[in-house]
C-alpha cells in the first residue's frame, strides 16, 4: 500500500456517473462508469431522479475503491451544467431534476428578453430554456407550491455535494451557467433574480472550485466505504473540470470536447462576451479566468440515437442525404431552442449505412458551424480533442478533414472526472497546481482532398439548415 493518500473524482453526467481514482502524482488507478436513467414525461421535457444519481454514485465509487492503493484523502466533483434540482436542506429532492436538454421554459426566455438591456448585460450569455434561471421562472408560475417548499435550487453536482457534506454551496463555473450570474463580477446577479420574481433564498452561497466545502458526513462515508471526514472540494461544472483535467486552464489554446453534447472551448483572461450572443462565456475553475464556449446541443446524444434507431454498424459512402442534428434544439451560433432535426435529400437508393453517415456528417457540420463563432479559432491551426465521444479514429478523421486543422488527441477521455479529482487533491494539499500542456497520444492531420469535398458539403448543409429554421413545425 502507498503511504500517500489517493484522490477520488466523481463526475455526475447526463447519461452516466463516473468515478475516477488518482494517486497523489496524478496517475490514474481506476475508473468506473454507471448509467443513469433519463425520463421524458412530456414532449420537450427531460428529467432525472436524483435518487438514481445517488445509486449510480454508490456503485461507481464501490468499483473504483477496489483498486485503491491507499486511503482516499480528498474528493472532488464535476457534473452536467444547467438544469435545476429543487431540494430540501437535507438533500431530499422535491421533484425530479430538470436537465439542460429540457425545453419546457421556452416561454420564460421572453421574460429575459423583456429585461432592461443593462440588466441583461450582467449575464453576458444567450438565453437558453434549459438553464436554471428560465426553469425557475417557469416554476414560479407552474410549480409555485414546490418552489415554496424548497430550501435550495442547485446544479446537479452541487446537489451531490449537499448529499455528501450536508452543506449547500455552489461556485462560479457552475453558477455562471444558470443565467442568474453576473459574469464580470463573478457573483449572483441579484437584479436579474429579483426582476424575474425568483426567490433569492434559493441561491446557494458561492465558494471556490479548489477549496474545501466541508468534510464527508460520517453516515455517508460508511455508506460509500470511505474514511470519515474526508475533505470534499466545491468542484466545477463538467466543461471547466475537463479543462483542469486536460491541463488547458490557461489562455491560448482551443479544445473540442465531444460527449453527450459538444463544446469548443477557449480559455480567456477576460470574459469579453460576444455582442451577438452566438456563444457562451462562463467562469473557469481557476480564479480570475473565464472561457468562451461554442456549444452543440446534441452530439454524442445524436450519434447514440442513430445507432439505436437505425441498427447500422458502419457508414455508407459520401453521397449521403443531409441530416440536421437538432434533436434537442440548436445552440451556437443560432441559439434556436425551437430548432428540430430531420433528414433531407432522401432517395430510394439510400440505406441505413447512408443514413448513419449523414448523422455523423450532420453532427460534424454542426460542430464546425459552432466553432466558427469563436474568434480564437481564426488564430490557431490546431485543436485539442477530448471526451469519450472522440474515440473512433474514423470520426476523428472526419472532424479533422472538415475543420482543416490538426487535431491533438488528449490522453484521457475521462477529462471531467479527472479534473474533479485534481480539484479535490488541490483542496486538501495532496496535489500541486500545474500548468503543463495536456499529454497528447495521437495527432490527426487533415487530408486536403477530403477537406475540399467536405467544404462543399458543409456549404450545402448550412443552406439546408438555414432554410429549416424558416419552416418550423407547429
Amino acid at each position: 500500500m502507498s503511504s500517500s493518500p489517493c484522490v477520488l473524482g466523481i463526475d455526475l453526467g447526463t447519461g452516466s456517473t463516473k468515478a475516477l481514482l488518482l494517486d497523489s502524482g496524478g496517475r490514474e488507478l481506476s475508473v468506473a462508469s454507471v448509467p443513469v436513467r433519463l425520463s421524458r414525461p412530456r414532449p420537450g421535457w427531460v428529467e432525472s431522479d436524483p435518487e438514481d444519481w445517488w445509486t449510480s454514485v454508490r456503485a461507481a465509487v464501490a468499483k473504483v475503491l477496489e483498486a485503491a492503493e491507499s486511503p482516499v484523502g480528498a474528493i472532488g466533483l464535476s457534473g452536467q451544467m444547467h438544469g435545476v434540482v429543487l431540494t430540501r436542506a437535507d438533500g431530499r429532492a422535491l421533484r425530479p431534476a430538470v436537465l439542460w436538454l429540457d425545453r419546457r421554459a421556452e416561454s420564460s426566455v421572453g421574460a429575459y428578453r423583456s429585461l432592461p438591456p443593462a440588466t441583461c448585460a450582467l449575464l453576458g450569455n444567450p438565453f437558453i430554456p434549459g438553464m436554471a434561471g428560465p426553469l425557475l421562472h417557469f416554476m414560479t408560475s407552474h410549480e409555485s407550491d414546490v418552489l415554496e417548499k424548497a430550501d435550495w435550487a442547485l446544479q446537479p453536482k452541487d446537489w451531490l455535494r449537499l448529499r455528501l457534506v450536508g452543506r449547500a454551496g455552489s461556485e462560479a463555473s457552475d453558477a455562471s451557467g444558470t443565467l442568474l450570474f453576473d459574469i464580470r463580477e463573478n457573483t449572483w446577479a441579484l437584479p436579474v433574480v429579483e426582476a424575474l420574481g425568483i426567490p433569492t433564498r434559493l441561491l446557494a452561497p458561492l465558494g471556490f472550485s479548489a477549496a474545501v466545502a466541508g468534510p464527508l458526513d460520517g453516515a455517508i462515508a460508511r455508506e460509500l466505504g470511505l474514511p470519515a471526514s474526508v475533505p470534499v472540494a466545491f468542484g466545477a461544472g463538467d466543461t471547466a473540470a475537463a479543462l483542469v483535467g486536460t491541463g488547458l486552464s490557461g489562455a491560448g489554446s482551443v479544445q473540442l470536447t465531444v460527449g453527450s453534447a459538444a463544446q469548443v472551448v477557449a480559455p480567456r483572461e477576460r470574459p469579453d462576451p460576444d455582442a451577438d450572443l452566438r456563444y457562451h462565456v462562463f467562469s473557469s475553475a481557476v480564479p480570475g479566468m473565464w472561457y468562451a464556449m461554442a456549444a452543440v446541443q446534441a452530439a454524442g446524444v445524436a450519434l447514440s440515437w442513430a445507432y439505436e434507431m437505425l441498427g447500422a454498424t458502419s457508414c455508407g459512402g459520401t453521397d449521403s442525404p443531409v441530416f440536421i442534428p437538432h434533436l434537442a434544439g440548436a445552440r451556437s451560433p443560432s441559439m434556436n431552442s425551437s430548432a428540430r432535426a430531420g433528414f433531407l435529400g432522401l432517395e430510394l437508393r439510400h440505406d441505413r449505412a447512408d443514413l448513419l453517415r449523414a448523422v455523423f456528417e450532420g453532427v460534424a457540420f454542426s460542430i464546425a458551424e459552432a466553432a466558427g463563432a469563436l474568434p480564437e479559432l481564426a488564430t490557431t491551426s490546431e485543436l485539442y480533442l477530448a471526451g469519450g465521444g472522440t474515440l473512433q479514429r474514423t470520426w476523428r478523421q472526419l472532424l479533422c478533414d472538415l475543420l482543416g486543422m490538426k487535431l491533438l488527441v488528449v490522453e484521457n477521455p475521462n477529462a471531467s472526472a479527472r479534473g474533479a479529482a485534481i480539484l479535490g487533491g488541490r483542496s486538501a494539499g495532496i496535489m500541486e497546481e500545474t500548468s503543463s500542456a495536456p499529454p497528447v497520444v495521437d495527432e490527426v492531420e487533415p487530408e486536403p482532398r477530403a477537406h475540399e469535398s467536405l467544404a462543399v458539403a458543409f456549404e450545402r448543409w448550412k443552406s439546408v439548415e438555414a432554410s429549416s429554421f424558416d419552416t418550423p413545425l407547429p
